[in-house]
């Protein structure tokens, strides 16, 4: 049990806490949520969203592998703390927010006008974090160097 915490301390610490909370979310995803949807969950009962238009059904169903691979490209990305991983999952949770601000106006299930943009800008909370220069120490380096928290909560991790 000690190198199995010994481990999983170790791996936490190469990350800061918000982009552990990414990795674990799409590693939620990856192995849980998505073999659920694709394999388990009636097609009457699918839906995905994509930019803020919701499929229903075979369309949902079809589309759910591409989620399956954004989500895993993600979990192995931040995992191995891939080079790739800084503009991609930035552009991921800026599309995620754009999402959620369309999908309350478009779908009749929204809030309308009411909170679509305080939902969309807590959405893209996360993305401050990601965006701003390219986040490597040593150009040669194909790992991500975590920048510090520069959006004024609090002190760095």
């Amino acid at each position: 049990m000690g190198q199995i915490a010994t481990f999983i301390a170790a791996e936490w610490g190469k990350r800061r806490w918000w982009m552990n909370l990414t990795f674990l979310f799409c590693l939620y995803m990856t192995f849980i949520y998505l073999p659920f949807d694709l394999f388990l969950k009636p097609v009457a009962d699918d839906e995905e969203v994509w930019l803020g238009f919701t499929l229903h059904g075979w369309w949902a169903k079809a589309t759910e592998p591409l989620h399956w691979l954004i989500y895993a490209a993600g979990a192995y990305g931040f995992w191995k703390m891939k080079h790739w991983m800084w503009p991609w999952a930035a552009a991921y949770v800026g599309q995620v927010a754009l999402a959620m601000l369309l999908w309350n106006v478009i779908d009749p299930r929204g809030a309308g006008g009411s909170q679509e943009a305080w939902r969309a800008s807590c959405s893209s909370f996360p993305r401050s974090h990601y965006c701003g220069p390219a986040p490597r120490s040593n150009p040669n380096s194909n790992r991500i160097r975590t920048p510090t928290l520069a959006i004024g909560l609090g002190h760095p991790p």
